[in-house]
């Protein structure tokens, strides 16, 4: 869609808790893109015309943001903008608040696919393999262990496993306050599948969906973060028998829940089949990997669905890996560690002078290889280089403070 073919489209407003990846890829596309970002990492800022930050840093400040406070921040751009992309926690932004076209699926559908509850009653009426959910209300008819989450808002920070009654209140207790959003009634209680994380990732015009890619989820990656949950990158393509059955039926998902344009669904991939965990109305995570492996720029397609067009189905050309390096303490930037990441080729990279809270996401490191074995070990040797370096600046910090008692 370059050229005449794109129309008059060309200056891109990308809006979203983090947005390096849509930015970076419409900037490949040849548009002109700015972001309103949390994080406004160095790479974005490459990316990007302009950005500036999301003033929000939890789901509650998101919840709360107001559409004015977003326009004005559009004003401050200075460019006329024909289009307005959202990204991550920004799904149910009410589109009739902008002048401009917004290139995504309409808030009521975005709502119904993003709420866990609402989903695993659909999947019920369509007979797709789902986990068994349960109501606050039937805590005496639960069969353990299961898997606790917020019924919106993804990340997997807030997932946890009871094993028992007790442990399920206490954890009820716990993200209540972590979140006082989360509550009994805002939650998920459902059947703990064995398995492996898995997803689809899909382009969907009002009519037709092309399943692009399957991508196998990195989970909790010991060796990436501290938290069990995490969702801590992708590796694409994922090679499993079940590919087939994930496509087709996350392409039934997509047109059922009428979403336009990039969509991802989640699964398990268990030992009797694959089974849908979640619906992603939006850009998803695994977009880098996607677009290496499959040699497709995301962006341009997601345009081309709104004017009812679908790409040719890509072959993988090679394995492509994320992986999310979450940091295991606050951190502060310095050079030295920003240099660091820029030289192990890091994307998402934080900016000089800023701070990594503790179990939040530090940096994403790439693979690109001709095996998904090679790909896993240049992402172990990456993030052990960078830990190795974090963990040597600390001992060296606590020596000078030590020789100056």
């Amino acid at each position: 869609m370059k050229g005449q073919e794109r129309g008059n489209m060309q200056n891109i407003l990308v809006i979203g808790f983090n947005t390096r990846n849509i930015v970076c890829s419409a900037s490949r596309a040849g548009y002109t893109v700015c972001s309103i970002d949390a994080f406004c990492d160095l790479d974005l800022q490459e990316c990007a015309y302009a950005s500036t930050f999301l003033e929000c840093r939890t789901i509650q400040e998101l919840h709360q943001l107001e559409a004015s406070r977003i326009k004005a921040q559009m004003a401050e751009f200075g460019l006329d903008f024909d289009a307005l992309v959202l990204g991550s926690g920004l799904e149910t932004l009410d589109h009739n608040e902008f002048s401009c076209p917004v290139l995504a699926s309409s808030p009521d559908a975005m709502q119904k696919a993003s709420d866990k509850l609402y989903l695993s009653k659909r999947l019920e009426a369509l007979g797709i393999p789902h986990p068994c959910c349960y109501s606050p209300e039937e805590l005496d008819a639960i069969e353990y262990p299961v898997m606790v989450k917020p019924a919106s808002g993804g990340g997997g920070i807030f997932n946890r496993t009871a094993r028992s009654k007790q442990e399920l209140l206490a954890i009820l207790e716990e993200l209540h306050g972590l979140n006082p959003e989360i509550t009994e009634k805002t939650v998920v209680i459902q059947e703990f599948l064995e398995g492996i994380p898995s997803s689809v990732s899909l382009l969907s015009t009002k009519n037709e969906s092309l399943s692009v890619a399957v991508n196998e989820q990195l989970i909790g990656i010991s060796w990436l973060s501290r938290l069990p949950f995490a969702y801590c990158g992708n590796i694409t393509p994922f090679r499993t028998d079940q590919a087939e059955e994930m496509e087709s039926l996350a392409e039934e998902l997509v047109l059922d829940f009428k979403l336009l344009g990039s969509n991802g669904v989640d699964f398990i991939a268990s030992k009797k089949g694959p089974v849908v965990l979640e619906i992603n109305p939006r850009f998803q995570g695994s977009l880098d990997t996607v677009e290496k492996a499959m040699n497709i720029n995301l962006f341009e397609a997601h345009a081309g669905c709104f004017k009812g067009e679908l790409p040719e189905k890509p072959k993988a050309k090679c394995f492509a890996a994320r992986g999310i390096i979450y940091s295991d303490r606050e951190l502060f930037i310095d050079r030295k560690l920003m240099d660091l990441i820029v030289r192990e080729k890091g994307t998402d990279i934080p900016s000089q002078g800023t701070v990594a809270e503790p179990d939040g996401p530090l940096t994403s490191l790439f693979a690109y290889t001709s095996t998904r074995e090679e790909a896993v070990l240049s992402l172990k040797r990456g993030t052990n280089r960078i830990m190795t370096f974090i963990e040597n600046q600390k001992n060296e910090k606590y020596l000078r403070f030590a020789e100056n008692m």
